[in-house]
């Protein structure tokens, strides 16, 4: 989560000095084994194949009103231990695009920062253990059918090739600075 919200920093303040508007956004599940989510598909008879099964926590970081340049202290929420659970990518990128869309914008790029594939037990137990993964990709095909919005995945530890057509991948806290700076910069211009 350190590599993850020094990557967010740098990364806000290298598009804020450039006039980019720029929102961060981060997302997990409320609590682990699903919540109130799960016990409500519990007490209705646990059917098969149902779904999700988590409850979603979405997290506005920055939001795109915001013109300052940060800190650094407004991702100290990140470095919560409490705070990351489990990962619902698919929908998170939905509600990403939602707000991305709202936005007055010629180009629109959305950067995933990953540190891996989408998980929640208690949604994988109960459905194929490919659900999340499908439904990412089912997402991520989906935006980038339309091309009104450019995806572009960076790795943080993770190869995130597999899933998107622009990515890159930082290994180390060495090439975190200097790699996200070259990936941010592609997405800018466009190629």
């Amino acid at each position: 989560m350190l590599l993850l919200a020094a990557a967010c920093d740098i990364a806000q303040n290298f598009l804020v000095h450039l006039g980019v508007t720029t929102e961060v956004l981060g997302f997990t599940t409320v609590r682990w084994k699903g919540g109130e989510s799960r016990r409500l598909w519990r007490r209705r008879g646990s059917r098969p194949f149902p779904g999700r099964l988590c409850d979603l926590l979405h997290i506005v970081y920055r939001s795109a009103e915001d013109r300052r340049a940060s800190t650094g202290r407004r991702f100290k929420p990140m470095l919560r231990p409490d705070l990351p659970k489990e990962y619902v990518d698919g929908e998170a990128i939905e509600w990403a695009v939602g707000r991305l869309m709202q936005a007055p914008a010629r180009r629109r790029t959305l950067v995933i920062l990953s540190d891996g594939v989408p998980a929640d037990d208690s949604t994988l137990m109960a459905n194929r253990e490919d659900f999340l993964d499908r439904h990412l990709r089912d997402v991520i095909a989906r935006i980038e059918s339309t091309g009104d919005i450019k995806l572009v995945g960076v790795g943080i530890g993770f190869d995130t090739s597999t899933y998107y057509r622009t990515s890159s991948m930082i290994s180390s806290v060495d090439d975190l600075g200097l790699s996200l700076i070259a990936t941010l910069e592609e997405a800018i211009r466009g190629t």
